[in-house]
Formats: structure tokens, C-alpha cells, sequence
């Protein structure tokens, strides 16, 4: 059974009205999510994929729409199961004006599902928005998308999620080590220049080792500025990294490089992933040219 402090999202709304770009906001917020799930199923999804299965995750995502038979008293059950199973799902109702939708539906060539009943397109956008409105009514959070682009409904449904769910970190962030001889990896966003740093491969007893040695490290963060110039970084990043957040960006790399990439940029750079990990970042790290350097 899924813990409490499990968050359970249901994705819900208005064909057309983009249910499935917000689920891969959410996928981007490191939720796990599934699409088309019918409403009856519910309790057995949250059940199957627990906090233990999903460790790696923040949440569940549900995503569910009018295509099954019965959906809304379906939901209504499903919710109160899982209520008394200890899980407060909450619901995410996505929605957009006629207009909209009549001219998504035109650029797309799609059929609306409730088209399958012998409507039109405007009576089957009509129908559905009847159909669903007390989900609508009771949803946690209602989102129109009507006047949002993709990249717009991104950073709006970050930010409305976040203010109800709490602190969640949605920048990814890839730390990169690299060696300036080997040439400064294509995909970094941001790159910092360590060879002001005191080089440990003219120290005999470190040449061999690298910076995942304590050795190393200690000589490189202890012996010259290494301290103060993680503490300035630190510093810089945590006011960057909410500016990228506020803006939509999900993914950024940072590449830390030195002469070969093995010494002094592997020792900042490590100890800059446990400076990030302590900041609830989702942070990944990748030693490119360690073993060449």
C-alpha cells in the first residue's frame, strides 16, 4: 500500500486541452506516471506501485479521461477507496475554452471520444464538459490552458504544483568533469575553470591517484582556494538554479573542467554533488575524462 506522505496525482480534464503535456511536466518532476489508466483501477495501480517500488520517485502520477464507460462515478469510487486505504489522492483538472479546443481539434484531425456516440465535434466538447463537471468542481487544482503555449503550461504547472505539494525540485541538474586538452563537452550549460587550482599531478604521491581519492580532495579543496571557491559557487548556484526553475528549464549541465580532467575538477566536482544532494536537487555526475587525464 502506498505510504501517506506518498503523493498520488490523478491527471484529469478536457480532451484536447493538454492532460498529456502536463503529465510530462510531471514526469519531468521525477513522478511516475501513467497515462490512460481507467478510474476503476485506481486502488490496485496505488497498491502495485508503492513508495518501496517507486524509491527513485517523487510520487504517482494517474492520468484518466471520459473514454471509460462511467468515469465519473468510477473516480468517485476509486477515490473513496483510496481514502480508506490512507491515500489522499489529488486532483489536477485540466481545461480550455470551446474556441480553443474546436481549433486544436481542427489542427490535429482527431476524433473527440464522445464523437463515437454519433455527436459533433461542438456537441461532444458540449457533452463532456456536463459530464465532468463535478470532478471539476471538487478537483484540487483546475488549470485553463486556453492561453497557454507548451512551454507557458510548463512553468505554470510547476509553479502551481509546487505551492500545493510542497518543496519540489524540479531541475535536473548533470555535473560533468572534463579535461580542457580533451575539449569542452558540446553539452554543458555552464562551465567553470579550475586550473587556477593547485595541481596535484606535479605532487608525486597524487599524480597517480585521482579526485575520488581523499588525498587528493583534502590537497585540492585544503591546499589553495578550493574551499572558498565551492563556497562562492554554491552561493551563485542557489541563486541561479530557482531563476532556471522559475523558467521552465528542467534539465541543466554543469561542466567543471581542468588540465586532464582527473585530479582537481573530479574533486570540486564531487564535492559539489553532496553540496546539491543536501539542497534536494536531483543531481547525476559523470567523470568524462578521469581515466585519460
Amino acid at each position: 500500500m502506498a505510504a501517506p506522505d506518498f503523493p498520488v496525482i490523478i491527471v484529469t480534464g478536457l480532451s484536447g486541452a493538454g492532460k498529456s503535456t502536463v503529465l510530462n511536466v510531471l514526469e519531468d518532476l521525477r513522478y511516475f506516471t501513467v497515462d490512460g489508466l481507467p478510474a476503476s483501477l485506481a486502488p490496485q495501480m496505488v497498491t502495485i506501485l508503492n513508495r518501496e517500488a517507486l524509491s527513485h520517485y517523487q510520487g504517482l502520477v494517474l492520468g484518466m479521461d471520459l473514454r471509460e464507460s462511467n468515469f465519473v462515478r468510477n473516480l468517485e469510487k476509486s477515490l473513496e477507496r483510496l481514502q480508506g486505504m490512507g491515500v489522499r489522492p489529488a486532483v489536477v483538472f485540466i481545461e480550455a475554452n470551446a474556441a480553443v479546443l474546436n481549433r486544436r481539434y481542427a489542427t490535429t484531425r482527431r476524433p473527440h471520444p464522445l464523437e463515437s456516440e454519433g455527436m459533433g465535434l461542438e456537441q461532444a466538447l458540449e457533452q463532456e464538459r456536463l459530464r465532468l463537471a463535478p470532478v471539476r468542481q471538487t478537483a484540487d487544482l483546475v488549470v485553463d490552458t486556453s492561453n497557454y503555449s507548451i512551454h507557458d503550461l510548463r512553468r505554470v504547472i510547476q509553479k502551481k504544483w509546487s505551492s500545493i505539494q510542497g518543496r519540489i525540485r524540479s531541475l535536473r541538474i548533470n555535473i560533468v568533469t572534463f579535461g580542457f586538452k580533451y575539449g569542452v563537452p558540446a553539452d554543458a550549460d555552464l562551465v567553470f575553470d579550475l586550473r587556477f587550482l593547485p595541481n596535484p599531478y606535479f605532487v608525486p604521491d597524487l599524480r597517480p591517484l585521482s579526485g575520488l581519492d581523499e588525498p587528493v580532495a583534502k590537497y585540492v579543496l585544503e591546499a589553495g582556494h578550493g574551499d572558498a571557491f565551492l563556497a562562492k559557487l554554491m552561493d551563485f548556484l542557489h541563486f541561479l538554479l530557482p531563476q532556471y526553475e522559475a523558467e521552465g528549464r528542467y534539465r541543466l549541465t554543469i561542466a567543471i573542467g581542468c588540465t586532464g580532467g582527473r585530479h582537481r575538477s573530479v574533486s570540486v566536482a564531487e564535492a559539489l554533488l553532496r553540496a546539491l544532494k543536501k539542497s534536494d536537487y536531483a543531481v547525476s555526475i559523470e567523470h568524462r575524462h578521469m581515466e585519460l587525464g
